[in-house]
């Protein structure tokens, strides 16, 4: 009678099926255009929306509907790989997070952060280049980052946020507050509790026009690259030569340029505050 040793049958039996796999899993990661691949098999690309982020964001509260420019940019990323735009509510401390879970594939408008970085990739070309600046309650402007930078004066960031790594460098005297979005931010300056919010310049100059709070941009400036990002997954490259390409065509050819013109035109943003010869 023949016997069978099953343990041992079953030991080399998975050792073959790994050989046989490693092949194709190696494949797989060589794959550049895999996450690519992936994106148009689904049919959309997910992408982040923040409430209160106007006018990058605009959700429609009748309808939920979500426009603004970075919505359009999105758009037109998503019409170019030929599937929808599915906006996915979040804020900006749970990007990584959003990342890590596959909840997005795409973040637009982002600033390289080192915590960050750790699980995502940034393309190092940004969209557009604004600069950090701050609403302190109105007739409190403020010249220097070093006027803040005491103990006696509270700032208000967003959590998670680059706004959170700025202030924590420049502030370390200060007294900074992280909250979970801009809505909350506001909340503090008009009740008085804080002595600024960090915003970048665009924003601030947005939320100024609903008279909350008066904007500054203290020196020395403060430049603020906003780029885009995906997650660190193999077979990514594709996706990041992609979105490099896009980038590149849409500042060489003002495309950027004129679609930010034109959003902030449309709210009433006075731009003046920049100093002379600056480009974004």
């Amino acid at each position: 009678m023949i016997s069978f040793n099953f343990s041992k049958l079953f030991a080399a039996a998975t050792v073959a099926l790994s050989l046989l796999a490693a092949p194709v899993a190696a494949v797989a990661d060589d794959n550049p255009s895999a996450v690519l691949d992936q994106i148009r098999a689904s049919g959309v690309l997910k992408a982040p929306v923040m409430v209160g982020e106007e006018p990058g964001y605009i959700k429609d509260p009748a309808t939920g509907q979500w426009s603004g420019f970075y919505v359009e940019f999105l758009t037109e990323i998503a019409t170019e790989l030929g599937v929808k735009l599915q906006p996915v509510e979040t804020t900006w401390g749970n990007l990584a997070a959003d990342f890590q879970s596959n909840k997005i594939d795409i973040a637009i408008g982002v600033n390289p952060n080192p915590k960050r970085g750790l699980v995502v990739d940034y393309l190092w070309e940004p969209l557009f280049t604004d600069a950090w600046a701050v609403l302190t309650p109105v007739g409190k402007p403020v010249k220097t980052w070093a006027e803040l930078n005491d103990p006696s004066k509270t700032v208000v960031v967003q959590k998670g946020s680059t706004m959170q790594i700025v202030a924590e460098a420049l502030l370390p005297k200060a007294k900074i507050t992280p909250v979970e979005d801009r809505g909350l931010a506001l909340m503090e300056l008009q009740s008085g509790r804080t002595d600024a919010v960090l915003l970048s310049i665009f924003d601030a100059l947005q939320v100024s026009e609903k008279k909350i709070g008066e904007v500054s941009l203290p020196e020395p400036i403060l430049r603020n690259p906003a780029t885009l990002a995906v997650a660190r997954k193999p077979g990514n490259a594709g996706y990041i030569n992609f979105l490099t390409n896009w980038i590149e065509q849409q500042r060489s050819l003002g495309q950027a340029q004129g679609k930010l013109a034109r959003a902030w035109e449309a709210r009433g943003i006075d731009l003046s505050i920049l100093p002379k010869g600056f480009s974004f």
